[in-house]
């Protein structure tokens, strides 16, 4: 074996090479490191930004939900009230002739008038109908009738008066339609 023998320059110089190799890996691995945690940091932030947005439309969704409940608080009992304010105007329609069926007609109509406000208050509309161009979103056709002085498609009588609290409708008119 031989062995040779290195001056103390090239033992430095090569010395010197080592160290470089190894910080050139040191270096290396530090930056597969930074990029690998930038990689993991902009997924983090995508997925905060998606868990922001489906919080912020959650948020949303739910506070339309309780803006809808509370605009419509009284549906069910208006709805259920129809038929009263049906009855209640049936019975207005009859004729009375004597002074005791006058002054129970009289008692009827206040009734019917202060439910009708009360009903109002809450925001229950009349759908307009006689007259009217027939909308299938606000109209029920039930039968079809013949009148020349009138369009196509006009309301002729309304058979059913139909209620709509604020914008939805609780019950269309049921109407007859010339042809």
């Amino acid at each position: 074996m031989t062995e040779t023998t290195k001056t103390p320059e090239e033992l430095q110089q090569e010395t010197t090479t080592e160290t470089e190799v190894v910080e050139e890996i040191v270096v290396d691995e530090n930056e597969l490191k930074i990029a690998d945690l930038e990689t993991k940091i902009a997924e983090e932030e995508a997925k905060y930004l998606r868990l922001r947005a489906d919080y912020d439309n959650l948020s949303r969704r739910n506070r339309l939900d309780r803006e809808a409940s509370e605009k419509y608080r009284a549906q069910s009992l208006l709805t259920e009230l129809l038929p009263v304010l049906d009855n209640l105007d049936r019975a207005l329609q009859v004729e009375v002739t004597s002074e005791e069926a006058t002054s129970l007609f009289k008692g009827v109509e206040m009734v019917y008038q202060q439910l009708l406000a009360a009903t109002e208050k809450e925001g229950l509309e009349l759908i307009a109908a006689e007259g009217e161009a027939f909308d299938p979103n606000f109209h029920q056709a039930v039968m079809q009738e013949q009148d020349s002085e009138k369009e196509a498609g006009t309301v002729l009588r309304e058979l059913q008066k139909g209620y709509k609290l604020k914008d939805r409708v609780l019950r269309p008119s049921m109407v007859s339609v010339n042809e």
